[in-house]
């Protein structure tokens, strides 16, 4: 679910003047609203350059986000950035949207929250030998991860990689996870 496009901002040219934006106060702006509403920043991202500029911000609440939800986040975050003038340079288009059924995992709480779920995880180094997992996240303690395996991932995948079996625990520390996504089970 998204609300957007929300044009907004304004001034001159992000390059041409080479300001910096400082995400992290872009951050403490979207937790403040998102707060104040009931619901729970996810993640943002600020992607593009020039005229195509884009900040996406994902939000969620237990029993899911309304559009409702989405379009009151976008017209109060993006009023304060403006009023702020947090978004250096040409216009930018605000997005906001649900993290969706395949939802990033990136902080030690969303793997706490979704405990026994189905997940992928791509390792920046080889933990016995493979860097891709898919399992039921079955624990989350002392900033590791132990997952039980399901499956080894791709055909093109389990050429290259050892061969992973179902029901096999492999645990693997936070700060080694590249990329982590729930798996939709419908």
């Amino acid at each position: 679910m998204s609300f957007g496009p929300s044009a907004a901002g304004g001034g001159s040219s992000f390059y041409k003047y080479d300001m910096a934006l400082d995400l992290e106060q872009v951050r403490r702006v979207a937790e403040r609203v998102t707060a104040s509403s009931g619901l729970e920043l996810v993640d943002l991202e600020f992607l593009g350059g020039g005229k195509a500029r884009m900040l996406r911000l994902f939000i969620d609440k237990p029993g899911g986000v309304t559009h409702q939800d989405c379009e009151s986040v976008s017209r109060e975050v993006g009023t304060i950035l403006d009023m702020e003038d947090l978004i250096p340079g040409d216009s930018y288009l605000l997005e906001v949207s649900s993290p969706g059924l395949d939802r990033k995992l990136s902080k030690p709480a969303d793997y706490e929250r979704f405990k026994g779920s189905l997940i992928k995880v791509t390792t920046y180094e080889p933990v016995e030998g493979n860097r891709n997992f898919r399992g039921r996240l079955n624990e989350f303690a002392d900033g590791r991860v132990t997952l039980e395996l399901e499956t080894a991932g791709s055909k093109k995948a389990k050429k290259k990689q050892k061969e992973q079996v179902a029901g096999t625990k492999v645990t693997i520390e936070l700060k080694n996870v590249a990329k982590a996504n729930l798996v939709p089970e419908i």
